[in-house]
């Protein structure tokens, strides 16, 4: 399937690593790539485009508009982000004090907006599904930014999930018409998990992305055993702002804390 891309299962090589671009095929309209540095190294980019750069492991040091910001981020799983948001035209400079992986996001957009350092304290964790449907769906999601903190003229909306073993997320499914691209990390690199696109089923590993396209529902869940983070990446649309998301009719009972939901007679099965 051209919209899920496997073929960094093994890792990603070092400096930058394009995974998805604007104009290809099965366009997403966003570029997302993984920039791959070694300890004390070095690297930096004029940005022609709005531009984030979030941490997924490692101790940096970004430099842009006479700004420096350092940051130690350890896991996904267990910690906030650390995410630079920055305007087109910005020269941006990254210094690895340790090995590091940067997830670096653009968007075509040359309109400028005050740059922004979002940190774990920025960055609320919703409990999303809690004391739902038995803790199935329950999840953290972090919205690092959207059209509720950025200003009209920014086009990217990002986040991340922490999907629980055995659990589902990105639930009730839901859709929405602007495009969305998804990338896997697992707690083990032996971990998987489901993806699905409409009708369509992909099973997901470590380093997998997912381009979400055509306003297609797209629920998610992990193998018991295997904690699943994924960063979420929207496109605002021209005239169509990303805002929530929209649940599809037949399963929105699901979001009734009162809804009852069949559990196994034990006593039955003695």
């Amino acid at each position: 399937m051209a919209v899920h891309i496997t073929s960094f299962r093994d890792g990603f090589t070092n400096r930058f690593t394009e995974i998805t671009s604007v104009g290809e095929v099965d366009d997403a309209q966003i570029n997302f790539g993984i920039l791959k540095l070694q300890s004390e190294e070095r690297w930096s980019q004029t940005v022609d485009k709005e531009t984030a750069y979030l941490l997924l492991n490692g101790h940096i040091e970004v430099r842009f508009a006479k700004e420096v910001h350092q940051y130690q981020r350890d896991s996904v799983f267990d910690s906030g982000p650390f995410c630079a948001h920055i305007s087109a035209y910005n020269r941006v400079e990254i210094r690895a004090h340790s090995n590091a992986e940067v997830a670096v996001i653009s968007v075509p957009n040359n309109k400028a907006f005050s740059n922004t350092v979002y940190l774990p304290k920025n960055v609320a964790t919703e409990h999303r599904g809690q004391d739902l449907l038995n803790n199935t769906c329950y999840r953290h999601v972090r919205t690092i930014f959207d059209g509720n903190n950025t200003p009209l003229n920014c086009e990217l909306v990002l986040g991340e999930v922490v999907n629980f073993p055995g659990t589902w997320s990105s639930y009730p499914p839901h859709h929405h018409p602007q495009p969305e691209v998804y990338h896997y990390r697992f707690t083990d690199p032996r971990g998987y998990g489901h993806c699905e696109l409409g009708e369509e089923v992909i099973k997901v590993r470590h380093y997998d992305t997912v381009k979400i396209l055509d306003s297609v529902d797209h629920p998610q869940c992990a193998a018991p055993g295997y904690g699943m983070y994924y960063i979420w990446m929207i496109r605002h649309l021209p005239a169509n702002r990303y805002s929530i998301p929209i649940f599809t009719d037949e399963h929105k009972w699901t979001l009734d804390p009162e809804a009852p939901v069949w559990k196994p007679n034990t006593g039955a099965l003695n």
